[in-house]
């Protein structure tokens, strides 16, 4: 996934902003994020600060890195209640780099993992916050998405049957994995609920993936990274939610790992969410229990997966598919 700004493509680049009126000069790149999935770089002419979004290099899985589709995405989104970043232009010539990408604004912000930030590490504060993103996952879910032209974006019929076989069908044919894949495959196949409604769905919505104004009074900014969007059941964001928000005296998952901050005083706790969003959205969660051992199972394969494919140091790392697996019987047994 190695890729580097050569100065023809930082020209055609300076070339294609300033037609587009956004940059005036000569421009600098700065990486964003750890680049697991689309690169992401801040771009600055010395006056303007926007963010470009584009796949890893050519080649590329079909259907994977579409970042036109997640351009798509939050375009229908703007002004919808739920806070993203704007679009700002859109290259799919393959004139400026060999693969498509898009711009939008830059928001200066922060973006909480491992612990709130001074500026904002007071309880009301985090309550806010954690109120807030409740409140961003039910209006998220009752976006109007025919409105909003994005028929054809998912298929939500009959799609938690269709994700469970996709999902499955990256487990290998090897004898020496676990037998917890064969345990959670079967109780999820067995119980697979009715679709509880057809929305909007994030599919990676967790407080990493937001970011906040950096002073008190907070506020959401934006949603981020909506490249695993599509429109399918509710119930899956509702279940990540809650299974990357960890737990005090619960072992942790690897992305429970990443939202340690949950646990200091002032942020709801897992149950006050999941009451939050019913009176929010007025949804019947009855079935939860299937989409949270489903999450965990989904990221157990995943993460498995990685590690098989190899590339990424962090998925090899010991224990990560095992947590996931022992959260999901875990959630089994309560």
């Amino acid at each position: 996934m190695s890729w580097e700004w050569c100065e023809a493509s930082l020209g055609r680049l300076q070339n294609f902003l300033a037609e587009q009126g956004l940059t005036d000069g000569p421009l600098t790149t700065t990486r964003i994020g750890d680049g697991h999935s689309n690169l992401t770089y801040l771009v600055s002419d010395g006056k303007h600060e926007m963010v470009l979004r584009r796949p890893p290099p050519p080649p590329l899985p079909v259907g994977a890195h579409d970042v036109l589709r997640e351009a798509r995405l939050i375009k229908a989104l703007e002004d919808s209640g739920v806070p993203v970043a704007k679009v700002l232009a859109v290259e799919d010539a393959l004139e400026v780099l060999d693969v498509p990408f898009y711009i939008m604004e830059y928001l200066a912000g922060e973006v909480i993992t491992d612990v709130t930030p001074a500026s904002l590490a007071i309880p009301a504060q985090r309550q806010f916050m954690s109120e807030t993103l409740v409140d961003t996952l039910v209006a998220l879910h009752k976006v109007d998405w025919r409105s909003r032209g994005l028929e054809g974006f998912g298929k939500p019929d009959g799609f938690n049957a269709r994700h469970f076989k996709r999902i499955k069908s990256l487990i290998p044919d090897d004898a020496n994995q676990s037998p917890a894949f064969a345990e959670l495959s079967e109780w999820l196949a067995a119980n697979i609920p009715k679709e509880s409604d057809a929305c909007v769905v994030h599919n990676d919505f967790r407080i990493g993936n937001v970011m906040w104004k950096a002073t008190a009074p907070t506020q959401l900014l934006a949603v981020l990274d909506w490249e695993l969007a599509t429109l399918g059941d509710p119930l899956f964001d509702l279940a990540y939610f809650l299974n990357c928000y960890p737990r005090r005296g619960v072992p942790r998952t690897p992305t429970q790992d990443l939202a340690a901050a949950v646990l200091e005083d002032g942020y709801l706790e897992p149950a006050e969410l999941i009451a939050r969003y019913v009176t929010g959205s007025g949804r019947d969660v009855s079935n939860l229990k299937w989409y949270q051992v489903f999450v965990d199972w989904k990221l157990a394969i995943l993460y498995d997966y990685s590690r098989r494919r190899g590339g990424d140091d962090y998925y090899q790392q010991s224990g990560l598919v095992e947590r996931f697996l022992n959260a999901a019987l875990s959630s089994i047994a309560s």
